[in-house]
């Protein structure tokens, strides 16, 4: 049996945007991809599709930002904040806010937003991630006094694979305890 899919029209265009962003967070370059996703499936099952789409896609999205309902700035700053509480370093972070389709600018002021917010340095900041991966993870100082010493190496490896730099990791693996961790 064949799919049908629904012929793209505007209030078609309208009512996916409005369920996607009720759902999902999202920036205006993500909307913008997921309505062309949905294009691009009607055109593969040869659905009608109105003419001007990526016109009409362009003007939805425009009309969900001058809202307020798509704030990118905002979208990057929240994401920033919870992928730093997550252990996320700054390399993947800055990686994962452009996956989203936040621009550059934006990206750097969200980035610089955080340090401001928790009152540190990016050096500080990057440390604190480390160790909040490290408490999660169960890396270094967070891993039982015996095994410490046979996995020094593998959590340098997790810790590396995450986006940390030598230095930064090094310094949260060989940590004497999580307290010691703390005063850093």
């Amino acid at each position: 049996m064949k799919r049908v899919a629904r012929p793209i029209t505007a209030k078609y265009l309208q009512n996916a945007a409005t369920f996607y962003l009720e759902r999902y967070p999202s920036t205006a370059e993500g909307l913008r991809r997921v309505l062309n996703r949905r294009v691009s499936k009607a055109r593969m099952l040869e659905a009608p599709v109105m003419e001007n789409v990526k016109q009409a896609i362009d003007t939805l999205v425009a009309k969900f930002v001058d809202a307020g309902v798509i704030d990118d700035k905002a979208f990057a700053q929240t994401k920033a904040r919870s992928l730093h509480r997550r252990g996320t370093s700054s390399r993947v972070t800055r990686q994962k806010l452009k996956m989203a389709g936040v621009d550059g600018d934006t990206l750097d002021q969200a980035i610089e937003g955080l340090d401001v917010e928790l009152d540190v340095t990016p050096a500080q900041r990057e440390q604190r991630a480390a160790a909040a991966l490290a408490r999660r993870r169960r890396l270094g100082p967070y891993r039982p006094a015996e095994a410490r010493k046979d996995h020094r190496l593998r959590d340098l490896a997790t810790m590396a694979r995450a986006g940390f730099a030598y230095d930064v990791a090094r310094k949260v693996v060989d940590a004497a305890s999580p307290d010691a961790l703390d005063e850093t």
